[in-house]
């Protein structure tokens, strides 16, 4: 759809895109749904999109976001790609899963329990490092000290 089709109106599923814009836990569903907002033009939408764009966990989120509100005509600026820890504490929080692990765990089981405890944790890094992601965790892990 080009943004000259945009519609005027709210989507019919609007209170739903607006729960997914705040499902922490599934980058993919807030990148669909700010996507899903981009086709319409109204104060709501712009305000969902430009609160993605300024505070998502996820950059391709925000880039989504930023890209939506451009094509809609608003004077946007692209948000900065930030090089902190998307979520604040991710080494204290992958140390504590790591030592609740029997001493000779794998990398897998690992991978499991942060994924089962932190789902929030593991779904954006999952969407911040791309195809990284396993390579990073993985890299992660062996060089948390557990001492």
């Amino acid at each position: 759809m080009s943004h000259n089709d945009t519609k005027a109106a709210l989507p019919e599923n609007f209170d739903q895109l607006k729960k997914s814009i705040n499902r922490t836990s599934n980058w993919r569903e807030r990148l669909d749904a700010v996507e899903e907002l981009g086709q319409y033009k109204s104060r709501e939408t712009i305000e969902l999109l430009k609160y993605s764009m300024a505070g998502d966990s996820v950059y391709k989120v925000q880039e989504a976001a930023y890209r939506s509100l451009k094509a809609l005509g608003e004077d946007v600026t692209m948000p900065e790609r930030k090089n902190e820890d998307p979520i604040k504490g991710t080494k204290k929080i992958l140390i504590r899963i790591k030592k609740s692990l029997p001493e000779n765990h794998s990398y897998k089981d690992f991978k499991e329990k942060v994924k089962k405890t932190r789902v929030d944790l593991y779904d954006t890094y999952e969407g911040e490092k791309g195809i990284d992601f396993d390579k990073w965790l993985e890299e992660t892990w062996s060089n948390l000290s557990t001492r």
